[in-house]
Parts: C-alpha cells; structure tokens; sequence
C-alpha cells in the first residue's frame, strides 16, 4: 500500500518510474541512489508491506543537519516533477518465499494504480552462471513486455542492446522436448515481476547487468550510463551523476528494529555492506 507524504496523494500518472530489485551486487539500488541524489529528488510516500524486512533510519541523502531529521524506511518514493520521473527505491530484501508472489502484487497493483507511462526496472544477475552465449559482448541484457515493445521498439533496436536469453534447463543435456527458459540467477524478484506485468499488460522493461560481488559501484554507473542513453537524463557524460557520500552513508543509515531477528539480520547487513563500500 502506498502511503503518501502529504494528505493528498501524489498525481503520478504519464510518469516514468525507475525502480530496483535486490539482486546480487545490489546494482539496482546503487543506480537509483545516484539517480535520487543527481536530481535531488523529493521524497513523496513509501510503500508499507510486510513483504520486506523492516529497516528505519535517518536520511541517506542529507547534505546537512538541516535535512538529517526524519524517519526513512525500506520503501520510498521520490519525484522529480519538472522530469515527470518517479523513483521507488527499496531497501531491504523480500522475506523469501512467504512473501515473494505477494510483494509483487502490491508492486504491480500500485503501478497500475498510478497510472505509470512506462516502468524500468534495474537488476543484476550473477556472472558466473551465464551460458556460452552471455560470455560475448556487453554484459547489459534487456527484456520488455509485450505493450512496452509498442511504445520503445525503434529506440531499442537503435540502441542495440541484446535481449536476456533463454536457455536449457540442464545445459548440455540433450532432450529434444525441453524448451529453452528464461534464467536470471542472483535476480530476486525480476523475473517474476516482468512475468507478472506481462500478464498485465503494463508496459516494464527490465535492465540488468551480470556481475559478482565486491565492489559494484562500477557496475551502478555503467547501468546507468545504459539507462541514461536510452532516457536521456543528462546531457552530458554520466559519469556526472553525484556520487557524493551516499554509499558510505547507507549502510550506517538503516537500522533493523526487529529485535526477535536481530542476529540474522545483521549478518544479512553485513553481507549488503560489502557491496556498497
């Protein structure tokens, strides 16, 4: 459910959202942390689920003790309204299983309700699991549902990104009944998320980009050197995006309040800091 900042909703229809998903190396999230923090965003709502795992903190994007009050949490929304571009950034990964199908209905129920030209979404799959054919070119893939390929297909065939393939089920195996499926390994929710807009027919594209762990910082930026070709955000090189002390930042920023679940917790923080510094 969406809550609203302000008593009255944001009117966000006709805008561009770009949202993450909590894949591996955290990608997604980097990407739209630079995106919140070039365009000084306005936060707008956030999204109340039981669906993540709670986190609360101070503001990762504050410049000063002027804008340092207020409580963040693991899904917001930002806007820029002179861009018509809406930003959800999540914090905290999906409670696995129980949770997953019915994160993405809330997800997609939300879209559809704001009435969105167009969705992004921004992911990362693990590197070591592609195939013969994704060792070759740029590590970039794209998918698009079927109402997004009518509104974007000249541009993406302009752009001359490759499209995710699909692939065996058990590679190397012959089995001339298995039909090739579509993978993404380390990928959270993406695949079930385009799947799921597909059947909705919301126009979604799915950017992503195969990586390891470590240090994705790189990565953010080449994805959204890719996102900012096909937008056109900046018009000048991407690598002006403001990184500033954002990174650093949001890992000391968010603390769980969970205390029943306080040690895995931590240890899954842990895991996280490591791609972001």
């Amino acid at each position: 459910m969406f809550v609203p900042s302000q008593k009255s909703p944001p009117d966000l229809k006709g805008f561009t959202l770009i949202m993450p998903v909590v894949a591996v190396g955290n990608v997604g999230q980097l990407a739209v942390d630079l995106i919140i923090s070039t365009f000084n965003m306005d936060r707008v709502g956030h999204i109340h689920t039981d669906c993540l795992i709670p986190m609360a903190g101070s503001n990762p994007y504050s410049t000063g003790k002027e804008d340092a009050d207020g409580v963040h949490t693991a899904a917001e929304v930002y806007i820029s309204r002179g861009m018509k571009l809406a930003v959800l950034q999540i914090r905290s990964p999906v409670i696995q299983v129980q949770k997953t199908k019915k994160f993405r209905q809330v997800l997609v129920s939300w879209m559809k309700a704001s009435g969105f030209s167009r969705t992004i979404v921004l992911s990362s799959s693990q590197a070591y699991q592609r195939d013969d054919r994704q060792l070759q070119g740029s590590p970039l893939r794209y998918l698009v549902t079927p109402s997004m390929l009518k509104l974007s297909e000249g541009a993406l065939k302009e752009l001359g990104w490759l499209e995710m393939e699909k692939v065996q089920a058990f590679p190397g195996v012959t089995d001339g009944n298995s039909e090739p499926r579509l993978y993404i390994p380390g990928g959270g929710i993406t695949k079930g998320l385009y799947t799921d807009s597909c059947a909705e027919d919301l126009p979604l594209a799915v950017l992503l980009l195969f990586c390891s762990e470590g240090d994705n910082i790189p990565d953010a930026f080449t994805i959204i050197n890719h996102l900012n070709s096909w937008l056109h955000l900046l018009d000048y090189p991407v690598s002006r995006f403001v990184k500033q002390h954002v990174f650093h930042k949001l890992v000391s920023a968010f603390v769980q309040f969970n205390i029943q679940e306080i040690t895995p917790k931590c240890m899954l923080m842990v895991n996280m800091a490591d791609s972001f510094l």
